[in-house]
């Protein structure tokens, strides 16, 4: 006898025996015992899942000799002949193979006979979706409304290709796939009859490679049997699946936990030993993950029969749940990578190479420790700060009577090598006396301080000005005798000082590092008497003598504090009075800075005055209290404030409408309104245009165009556009007059040209009309 696959021979014969699909039994079964019977069905559902088995079933249940019943008795004749596929009223048509719109109207004109044998004609047509649009276009009217001995039942696998006008005259039924549990224990049965030997274990792999279909679990089945001689045992039906050893899993895993880098390639080498798939081992280290974070989350929840359940349960206890998820998200993403890897070896050990570096503080830590030498390093720079912190600590404002002229400080007084640490202290924000602001200056002007040659890096403006006062808070105002002595310093040394170009940050912030490193070192500074310092005995022969007063001091020190921020010779000069009303607002309110002092150079020929800044009132015009001497040359008479922007609001004639209109900054219809209006005059803030094109006077671009001229008379105006006849006196005819003229000069050129003539004359040549054209002027930049 030929031998009959455990596929065919174990098919469900009834409702009962149907393993896995109890939604769609109950649903039949009822209305088979109701005699609610619709005239169409559709079983959807992955293949091998018994969409043909319910067919079958369903035909017996109708068309069974006992009766329409959900229990077909399987003795009759209906029953016995449905089941060897040979009842004459049960037609199961592939729509795969018979397609066609010809099929399916055959199909048709059979259906109006009545049955020949049994109580209904049950067409069966399986992948339903496989039918051409006029295939189903012919069948909805038969479907709709079918003879009443005719029953249809459709199956497909992609019921989503199937037309909306036919699964709404279906009865639908989606079919679930096999759980794995359902597949083992239908498969225990199976072998149990066929009297197999079998491992549980062996049918998980099964049920697990099935993926929810029945018959493919039985045609594993009989793989297996013929694979292992009638023995299933785990280590066969592995071997048979290529499915991974999940304790090459379980050791990857325990490799990645501790950081174990050779145990990971290790796993990856047995795995190519064995020809297994990278993909596979991806993907059931995800499936074996996800149990692990389950556990975790449910203790106790893996059955105690898995094989795996003792592993499981230890991994869920060593690893951290986050590196549980970032090692299932790694191993997720990473089986789309691997197609991109130049070989599936390469793209798993990077994947597992990547759960190693990816576990930081998630799970054990496997980067190396941070040497310490950097940490002794980094703390060298924190004492120097903290050595340097008793010179921030002195009093800003409480200092003794300034004492006689301050002697110029030693390069000794500040080494140069403390200037890093004494820089990395804010400076005081106060010069405790004059003679700590002569000593600052003196060591800036030395020439053999580190910062001997910048000028301008003395004390902060603020410390200048606290100085300066000899006691006087930097909140007040100076007394005007201390003003007028600042006035009266000497001329050379200010203009020197202005005329210095601009000092970088670096050697600001040197000179004020030494200068305050000196003054640590006990200088006037501190409260010390000047005779107490080293540098009073022996005085340095390169430092220029103190000045005689404080007042004197004050000024220098001010001009100097001035001359780092001094960007021109005017600013210098204000910077160098005070304002004589304290209360009033700034000089500077109502002055415009000149576009041309961008960058704050000055040539030393002086301030000249541009004709076209008439508008712009510049630094070297302000009124000073009391101008210094370099800007005394500069003097000259102050040009206007403003131009009225009335006043030229009301030279606007027809004559210079054109040249304005051309060189406004519109574009479109705005430019096209400017060009082709004239100037018809203005009444109050109104300016009015005449055009002779009604429709560039009612479009929108006239608020652009009055929003540019408002900008270009500097004051808020109004644009009335009338329509009429216009001249010669808008832009456009302007530049058609200008370009004609051009024209006719070019062919005037051209006929009084000797080479043109003489081509004329000697070769019988002539001049194409049109074939001259004028050059346009360059456009103005």
């Amino acid at each position: 006898m030929t031998y009959l696959v455990l596929a065919r021979k174990w098919r469900p014969r009834s409702f009962d025996t149907l393993v896995g699909q109890d939604h769609v039994v109950r649903a039949l079964t009822h209305a088979l015992d109701t005699q609610r019977l619709h005239h169409a069905w559709l079983f959807t559902g992955t293949r091998g899942v018994g969409k043909t088995t319910l067919s079958r079933i369903l035909a017996k249940s109708l068309n069974c000799e006992t009766g329409i019943t959900s229990k077909p008795c399987g003795v009759c004749r209906a029953c016995t002949e449905i089941d060897a596929g040979r009842f004459v009223d049960y037609l199961e048509l592939d729509a795969a193979s018979n397609r066609g719109v010809e099929e399916m109207t055959q199909l048709l004109e059979q259906a109006v006979y009545a049955p020949g044998a049994g109580r209904f004609k049950v067409y069966m047509i399986d992948e339903v979706h496989m039918l051409t649009g006029h295939a189903f276009n012919a069948m909805l009217k038969t479907l709709e409304e079918p003879p009443p001995h005719v029953k249809f039942i459709l199956a497909t696998t992609d019921p989503q290709k199937i037309p909306v006008t036919v699964l709404s005259r279906c009865l639908q039924f989606n079919l679930k796939q096999m759980p794995a549990d359902s597949i083992v224990g239908h498969l225990q049965a199976v072998l149990g009859h066929e009297e197999v030997a079998f491992e549980v274990p062996a049918l998980r792999l099964i049920g697990q490679a099935a993926q929810g279909s029945m018959r493919d679990a039985l045609s594993l089945t009989d793989q297996a049997i013929a694979y292992s001689a009638g023995n299933m045992t785990e280590d066969a039906v592995r071997g048979m699946l290529g499915t991974i050893d999940q304790r090459h899993l379980v050791r990857l895993l325990d490799a990645l936990s501790t950081g174990d880098a050779k145990g990971v390639l290790a796993v990856a080498d047995e795995l190519a030993v064995r020809g297994l798939s990278y993909a596979g081992a991806l993907a059931d280290l995800a499936v074996l993950l996800s149990r692990v974070a389950i556990e975790q989350r449910v203790t106790g929840v893996t059955p105690a029969e898995d094989p795996l359940a003792a592993d499981i349960a230890r991994l869920a206890l060593g690893l951290h749940p986050d590196a549980v998820q970032l090692f299932y998200s790694v191993a997720v993403h990473s089986r789309g990578e691997l197609t991109l890897a130049p070989d599936e070896y390469a793209g798993f050990i990077m994947a597992c190479l990547r759960m190693l570096a990816l576990n930081g503080d998630a799970g054990p830590q496997t980067a190396l420790e941070a040497p310490a030498a950097p940490a002794r390093q980094t703390a060298e720079p924190a004492e120097a700060v903290t050595a340097s912190a008793p010179a921030a600590d002195a009093p800003m404002a409480a200092a003794p009577v300034a004492t006689a002229a301050a002697p110029a400080i030693s390069p000794a007084a500040a080494p140069a090598s403390e200037v890093p640490a004494v820089a990395s202290t804010p400076a005081p924000t106060a010069v405790a006396s004059p003679a700590a602001a002569g000593a600052a200056s003196a060591v800036s002007a030395s020439p053999s301080s580190p910062a001997g040659n910048v000028d301008a890096a003395a004390p902060a403006p603020q410390a200048a000005a606290s100085a300066s006062a000899g006691g006087v808070p930097p909140w007040e105002d100076l007394p005007e005798e201390s003003t007028a002595s600042a006035n009266q310093a000497d001329p050379a040394s200010a203009e020197s000082l202005t005329s210095a170009p601009a000092t970088t940050v670096a050697a600001q912030s040197a000179a004020v590092s030494s200068a305050n490193g000196s003054a640590a070192n006990g200088s006037p500074a501190n409260g010390l008497p000047a005779a107490d310092s080293p540098a009073a005995d022996s005085p340095s022969p390169q430092s220029p003598p103190a000045s005689s007063s404080p007042a004197a001091d004050a000024a220098a020190a001010k001009t100097a504090g001035s001359a780092a921020l001094a960007v021109t010779p005017a600013v210098a000069a204000v910077l160098a009075t005070a304002p004589a009303d304290a209360d009033g607002p700034p000089s500077w309110v109502d002055e415009e800075i000149p576009f041309e002092a961008e960058g704050g150079f000055v040539p030393d020929g002086g301030f000249t005055s541009d004709p076209d800044d008439d508008d712009f009132e510049t630094l070297a015009s302000a009124p000073s209290v009391a101008p210094a001497a370099p800007a005394a040359r500069r003097e000259a008479p102050a040009p206007s404030r403003k131009r009225s922007s009335r006043a030229r609001l009301a030279d606007m004639t027809p004559a210079t409408w054109p040249e304005l209109a051309a060189r406004l900054p519109v574009t479109g219809l705005a430019a096209e309104l400017a060009k082709q209006s004239e100037w018809a005059g203005v009444q109050g803030d109104a300016i009015i245009l005449r055009v002779a094109v009604k429709t560039l006077a009612e479009s929108e671009s006239r608020v652009r165009l009055q929003t540019v001229l408002c900008e270009h008379f500097g004051q808020g105006i109004r644009l009335d556009v009338e329509v009429g006849i216009t001249g010669e006196a808008t832009a456009h005819a302007v530049a058609k007059a200008e370009r004609a003229a051009r024209q006719q000069a070019a062919e005037d050129a051209v006929a009084v040209d000797p080479f043109v003539q003489a081509l004329l004359a000697d070769f019988g040549g002539q001049v194409v009309p049109g074939s001259i054209r004028h050059v346009d002027p360059p456009a103005a930049a």
